[in-house]
């Protein structure tokens, strides 16, 4: 059984996962791949990636997937699960990872999740109930009525669809939160019942009180010069070539990867839709909006500690920073 194809009997829905596990998060460019390194060897722990990008195989530069030489020091898991052709839900993320950290806890070490997906860390903390299988066709029909109508106009009716068959759903997502929105819509349109009624007993945290939940944060000025450092080195580093690399021998990317922050503007700029010195500009744009969103979710989430950071630090001084406010 290769990682990630663990299948547990969780018929009902996915648990959250208990207070042993720490958390270390916060939004593109803000070091925690670093930081992680080095506070998993101080815990002697083992990394659990919280990403959902970074389970691509291939798609290793703008994921700033861990390097060799990193995996080398710290163990770690749900990294290169599947084809960049392929889907991989969110809920067979969060039983992939049940299952990396039941093996982790039996060789006697500490878990470790890093990562910059906040949907992936509310679902753990909070768990989720199960629900049908996604039907692409009505999600490509909602996307080419939100690109007709135009992103805002489009977004706000989804959004008034959605309070009419699920209030409650939309009373608790935002209106530019366009994917979960068509997930709500979906699940009615499939089931006739609002998602909302079977994720009434998941809807509190489990037990976030005594999670180690660790956001990294900068100002947002400083972390806008981050963001551009981080998107001219990942195309220093030949995130073109990796572009065509990936064309060449996958052809068409799945849906999610094909839309991934550097990938989707990379493969308009060789289909010709864009001059480069545009690309890189989309790209730097695209990733201090992805960084606001992810901003905004943190900051919804219970239970999280926010470690502001001003100043340019040795990772390992960090790392023990965090373990010293346990």
């Amino acid at each position: 059984m290769t990682e990630g194809s663990h299948q547990s009997d969780y018929s009902d829905g996915i648990p959250p996962l208990g207070p042993s596990c720490w958390f270390l998060t916060g939004p593109t460019a803000s070091g925690k791949t670093r930081v992680g390194i080095e506070l998993a060897g101080l815990l002697d722990a083992e990394i659990v990636s919280l990403d959902s990008m970074t389970l691509y195989r291939d798609m290793n530069i703008a994921t700033a997937k861990p390097s060799p030489e990193d995996r080398g020091r710290v163990p770690h898991h749900l990294l290169d699960l599947v084809d960049p052709t392929e889907e991989y839900s969110l809920a067979q993320y969060l039983l992939a990872a049940h299952q990396a950290v039941e093996r982790i806890l039996a060789a006697d070490r500490r878990v470790l999740f890093v990562g910059g997906t906040p949907l992936y860390l509310k679902c753990l903390l909070h768990g989720i109930s199960q629900g049908p299988a996604a039907d692409w066709d009505f999600r490509d029909q909602i996307r080419e009525e939100i690109q007709q109508l135009g992103e805002q106009q489009g977004s706000e009716l989804l959004h008034q669809r959605l309070a009419q068959v699920d209030p409650l759903s939309a009373h608790k997502l935002h209106p530019n939160d366009t994917r979960r929105i068509i997930r709500a819509l979906e699940v009615y349109k499939i089931t006739g019942s609002p998602i909302s009624h079977g994720q009434v007993h998941f809807d509190e945290p489990g037990s976030t009180d005594r999670q180690k939940i660790f956001v990294l944060g900068w100002p947002r000025a400083r972390l806008h010069e981050r963001i551009e450092a981080r998107v001219e080195k990942m195309f220093a580093s030949g995130l073109e070539d990796e572009v065509r690399g990936l064309l060449e021998r996958y052809g068409q990317l799945g849906r999610t990867a094909s839309q991934a922050v550097g990938y989707r503007e990379l493969i308009a700029y060789l289909n010709e839709q864009l001059p480069m010195d545009e690309t890189v500009e989309q790209v730097k744009r695209r990733t201090r909006r992805f960084a606001r969103r992810q901003e905004t979710w943190f900051r919804s989430l219970n239970g999280c500690r926010r470690v502001e950071q001003a100043d340019e630090q040795e990772p390992v001084a960090m790392a023990r920073q965090l373990l010293e406010m346990e």
